[in-house]
């Protein structure tokens, strides 16, 4: 195969193609996620997804903010932290350091919306070289197995999968956010640590920790309303 046959082959797994009928595999994606999020063994093996996501949320605002990412470590109890540089204090801080649980969740809900769209290759690329280009910033080596583990699984899925099973795997992993973003939210709002981004967030504001539990809340039941208009009429119609 020279360089020509595999741009093509490449931009075959690119561009959109068109959406499988609403059947089986949108209650089956459903099913997928409800199990890996509500089964203790599997929430531990598939949670390093939803902590990368909310370290690279960290970053990727930061970045936007001015700040300068400079790596990020997901622990072997599946916990994180990412760190950017820049001023101690300001809105650039408070909003990198908002940013990490809502990141999940919106991520998610645009996920579940391309894998109803036919945009599901395109967005497992994208994910793909996102975490390839994440690999320089990792900070042990733990991290650097969790994050190729991932790049590798996704980058199966998009080379060797069909456009269905794509679709299944893209709606899947939406949903798997989604809630995957609720429940570490519940965590953190459980726990009520003054490291947790709650936390630093009433150390950097006048506001107390609960009011951006709440804001949180928000903008997690304002994706998963998004999501619920979009999935709840496909799931009707597979039934």
């Amino acid at each position: 195969m020279d360089l020509h046959d595999v741009g093509r082959a490449v931009w075959e797994r690119i561009v959109p193609a068109s959406v499988p009928e609403t059947g089986w595999w949108v209650l089956l994606a459903l099913a997928v996620a409800l199990v890996a999020v509500a089964m203790p063994p599997l929430w531990r093996l598939a949670r390093p997804a939803v902590t990368i996501v909310h370290e690279l949320g960290h970053a990727i605002i930061g970045m936007l903010c001015g700040r300068r990412f400079t790596g990020f470590v997901v622990s072997a109890d599946m916990s994180g932290h990412a760190v950017t540089v820049g001023p101690r204090r300001g809105a650039g801080r408070i909003l990198s350091t908002w940013a990490g649980y809502p990141a999940p969740a919106i991520l998610g809900t645009l996920l579940i919306q391309v894998a109803l769209h036919g945009w599901s290759s395109t967005a497992l690329f994208a994910a793909l070289m996102i975490l390839v280009l994440s690999l320089v910033f990792t900070r042990s080596a733990h991290t650097l197995l969790v994050v190729l583990a991932t790049a590798a699984g996704i980058g199966a899925a998009w080379w060797w999968g069909s456009p269905g099973l794509n679709a299944l795997i893209t709606l899947a992993a939406g949903v798997f956010l989604l809630l995957g973003a609720w429940r570490h939210l519940g965590a953190v709002m459980r726990g009520g640590d003054r490291s947790d981004d709650p936390g630093q967030l009433a150390q950097l504001t006048p506001l107390p920790a609960w009011t951006w539990n709440l804001g949180y809340v928000i903008v997690l039941a304002t994706c998963t309303w998004w999501a619920g208009t979009t999935l709840i009429p496909q799931v009707l119609g597979g039934l």
